[in-house]
């Protein structure tokens, strides 16, 4: 796997004859750097420019009433329901798409109007608990002026920027600098000042130019940014280090040396408006970093391949690296092996080598001067900021970050990591304590509260929740349901109840390899067993063995059996190699549209032996070819009539980067006591095209789907859209729900409804920080969070609705930003949550509603292996469980 993604990634070769140009980057300490090691361009020199670019924020509040929908206030930068992201910059104030550097500045989404009614619910049993959350104590009572700051000439490095600043601390008084924006208690005695500062090493003289452009309300948004600032600045006082966006404690590193890595402990935090008070979240993070260069790669690769250069592309691309002299990552895109430290390149004192240049800047002396270099493609954001394409970097100096596919797939490794990095409640509870503790005793952060007169409390939030009733799970239309269980978990309950609908499997196939058939045979003949029990008929298949395991041998075998019109084919594979199981789904999901079902051979070997061990995969097999069929293994009960629920996640193509594939999954539920039915597409999105160009398009095949199937249009649609982050909320609205909204009422219109649409949109995150803790434990499946820690400009919730065995649960963080459904908020969190129980992969709840993550599965089998839309045939089957 790592070999193919390496290959799909070194699309970005070429650099065979590059010239070397040079700008300074200072780079210790602290501060975000945009520089690094040494820039590279094809093109000769390219002006650098200043850390103010993409570092911030611009944050104008404007509120407005949503109405039914929603409208735009310009908010935070924060990344992610009121509780991921980093602390962020605060600039601009003015007007609606204020400018930050050179790009506008999106407005942030308010999706709740000031007159709603309540979003608290009432159903279900109250919980008393706490979250990863402190107080703000203290009010503040202090007004900031507000400055733009340039510099000439331009600036590229934010450490050199602080220190130009800091030589006129005693102009400002108190005050904080973000590299384009200066905030200050005191104003200055003119509206427009220019100051000049000396570089104590160069003795470049630059001069800097400070305007007025407002006041910051601590009140407001902007004020809330600028708190993040100050919090920043006290975690400075804990000797953390940065790496990426993220501080790390490098102190405190664990190392696990059987394996070459090291954990490094830090912390991700935030400051935001809930709904009453001012909170900081703090969440425990950890950074993998193994204990080997890039230059011990390049060794092992010399040593144990002729063909080294080859073999250590390979390994190098695609990887992030960590630079410790100046803390900053990079992704590596390609090896130049005409380059090497000797090489030299232009600066303003002349030209240099890479060996003087780290010499003289950093005092690191390179060993070996004939090493090829990397070269790393700027972010876009620091081309924006007039950087250079290309940076240099000398691989002994450069330390891997992150696990390759190979490490991931080592259980051992990943049980040693995660014995580190799954903190158990109580755990993570006492290491948020330690942290609040030092920030509060450490003497250099303590004084960064009391110039900035904040205070945070010493103890976690504590919150109000609520568990909702366990769901009961129907295996039949006419029989009771079986409670899910406190770990809604309900697998047990399968050994002695049949599944909702079956569809009998008559006509298929079993392809496999010679050396596999007697464990094929095996696992047969359980297959075949535990389908009686659960009253799925299936008649015996017709077994192709095939002489080895080749990709091509699997098609030419295929070819001719898709010819005979079978309901489905097994294929037994000898490993998880990608090019076969590629090979296969291709086949079978693009050039033909049979469902198909591919069994590692490792998977129905028995244990020991015991062919009785095979039969908890056989019963999870089944359930899977049961589906791929059109039948449905259990139901909830979802007292709504007319139902479609609709699920939608994007993934990108691992072969071509600028190519990527919206997967939507549509559950039809006609009646309580009927079969539903599912619908799917995938639509393939280019570089810079919109899916809102899609989305509609898709939602209204659905509709017909739905009207073929019943002879009527859903009387309400329920929309999760994953994977949106914080940023991109104003754009889904403004472009997808509005799109949506306007082609449902177009095709409802042509049918003769002229009523609005009963509709619910809902953005789900997975990605946040948020965690809850019940009396030091993880809270049950069902709890849910309405209040203190959710956001007053939203109507959201969290959602804790699956169990975990090992370190704390995440809940799912829910917004929703359209509703015309006429649903009380009780009625969203319990639909939401019984949707969590209808994923048929797995006998017990997931993360998110099932049309999430089977539309999240769709676009992973699409975006990974079969690079193209797969037959419209299969479109109402769940073939890609």
């Amino acid at each position: 796997m790592s070999d193919r993604q390496a290959q799909g990634r070194a699309r970005a070769r070429g650099y065979t004859a590059v010239n070397l140009s040079h700008e300074a980057h200072e780079g210790r300490g602290q501060a975000p750097v945009r520089g690094s090691g040494v820039p590279v361009s094809g093109q000769g020199p390219r002006p650098s420019w200043g850390p103010g670019a993409g570092e911030g924020r611009a944050m104008v509040h404007r509120e407005h009433s949503a109405g039914r929908g929603a409208s735009s206030s310009t908010g935070n930068g924060d990344n992610g329901n009121g509780s991921s992201g980093q602390s962020s910059s605060a600039t601009g104030a003015g007007s609606r798409g204020a400018m930050r550097g050179r790009r506008t500045i999106g407005d942030t989404l308010r999706t709740r109007a000031l007159d709603a009614p309540s979003k608290q619910g009432t159903m279900g049993q109250p919980l008393q608990l706490t979250s990863n959350y402190f107080k703000l104590l203290r009010h503040i009572e202090w007004t900031l002026h507000q400055y733009r700051v340039d510099f000439a000439p331009q600036c590229a490095s934010a450490r050199l920027m602080q220190g130009l600043i800091k030589e006129h601390k005693k102009t400002f008084g108190g005050f904080l600098f973000d590299g384009t924006q200066l905030f200050m208690v005191n104003k200055l005695r003119s509206e427009q000042l220019t100051l000049t500062s000396k570089h104590e090493r160069t003795g470049d003289v630059y001069q800097i130019k400070i305007v007025h452009t407002g006041t910051v309300d601590m009140t407001n948004e902007t004020g809330i940014q600028v708190l993040n600032l100050i919090l920043r600045r006290a975690m400075g006082g804990l000797n953390l280090q940065l790496v990426g966006r993220n501080l790390f404690d490098a102190a405190a590193k664990i190392a696990i040396r059987e394996y070459q890595i090291e954990l490094w402990p830090g912390y991700v935090t935030s400051i935001r408006q809930h709904e009453q008070d001012i909170l900081v979240c703090c969440e425990i993070a950890h950074k993998t970093m193994r204990m080997q260069t890039c230059y011990d790669i390049l060794r092992e690769c010399q040593r144990h391949d002729r063909n080294y250069m080859d073999s250590f592309k390979r390994a190098v691309l695609g990887v992030v690296v960590l630079t410790d002299y100046n803390n900053k990552t990079y992704t590596i895109n390609d090896v130049s092996f005409d380059t090497n430290p000797q090489s030299t390149f232009e600066t303003k004192n002349g030209k240099t080598s890479f060996v003087e240049y780290y010499q003289q800047r950093y005092n690191i002396r390179i060993r070996d001067t004939q090493q090829p270099m990397l070269l790393s493609r700027a972010k876009k954001r620091d081309l924006r900021a007039g950087g250079c394409e290309l940076m240099a970097l000398v691989p002994e100096l450069c330390r891997v970050t992150g696990l390759t596919d190979q490490m991931r797939s080592d259980f051992r490794m990943m049980k040693a990591m995660s014995d580190h990095t799954r903190l158990n409640p109580d755990r993570r509870i006492e290491r948020l304590n330690t942290f609040n503790n030092r920030l509060q005793t450490c003497p250099e952060s303590a004084d960064v509260f009391k110039i900035w007169q904040m205070e945070l409390d010493r103890r976690l939030v504590e919150l109000p929740g609520r568990m909702l009733p366990q769901e009961l799970i129907f295996f039949s239309p006419s029989a009771g349901g079986f409670p899910s269980g406190e770990q809604a978990d309900w697998s047990i309950h399968f050994r002695n109840n049949p599944m909702f609908s079956t569809v009998r499997l008559n006509h298929w196939y079993l392809i496999v390899p010679n050396r596999a058939n007697r464990e094929a045979s095996d696992f047969l003949g359980c297959l075949i067993q535990a389908a009686r029990g659960m009253r799925f008929e299936i008649n015996q298949p017709e077994m192709v063995a095939i002489p080895d395991d080749n990709p091509a041998t699997y098609v030419r075998t295929l070819d001719n059996v898709v010819n005979r019109d079978p309901q489905m084919i097994m294929c037994v594979v000898s490993n998880n190699k990608a090019d076969r199981y590629t090979a296969i789904k291709k086949k079978c999901c693009v050039d033909r549209a049979i469902p198909t079902q591919v069994m590692v051979q490792r998977t129905i070997t028995p244990k020991g032996g015991n062919v009785r061990t095979l039969m908890s995969v056989a019963t999870k097999v089944v359930i899977q070819m049961n589906c791929k069929l059109g039948g449905v293994p259990w139901k909830v009960k979802i007292p709504l009539s007319g139902l479609m629920t609709v699920g939608f996640d994007v993934c990108h193509d691992t072969k071509d980067k600028s190519k990527s594939f919206g997967a939507m999954v549509a559950a039809f539920d006609y009646e309580n006591k009927g079969v539903p039915k599912y619908f799917s597409t995938v639509s393939q999105h280019t570089h810079g095209e919109e899916i809102s160009n899609y989305l509609p398009l898709n939602t209204v095949k659905a509709l017909d789907e739905y009207r073929k199937e019943y002879g009527e249009l859903p009387k309400r649609i329920i929309f999760y859209r994953d994977g949106v982050g914080e940023g991109q909320l104003h754009y889904v609205y403004e472009h997808e729900v509005k799109s949506i909204v306007e082609k449902l009422g177009e095709v409802y219109k042509k049918f003769g409804n002229d009523q609005d649409v009963l509709f619910t949109y809902f953005i789900v995150s997975k990605r946040i920080n948020t965690r809850f803790f019940e009396r030091r434990n993880n809270p049950k499946p069902g709890t849910v969070v309405d209040d203190i820690v959710t956001l007053p400009e939203r109507t959201d919730f969290y959602l804790v609705s699956q169990s975990v065995r090992q370190g704390t649960v995440s809940p799912t963080a829910y917004n929703v930003i359209y509703d015309t459904s006429n649903l009380k908020i009780d009625h969203l969190q319990m639909l939401s949550y019984k949707q969590c129980h209808l994923y048929y992969n797995w006998s017990g709840t997931t993360r998110v509603p099932a049309v999430c993550q089977y539309a999240h599965k769709l676009a992973f089998l699409v975006g990974q292996f079969l690079h193209q839309s797969p037959s419209n045939l299969l479109e109402k089957k769940l073939y890609f469980l």
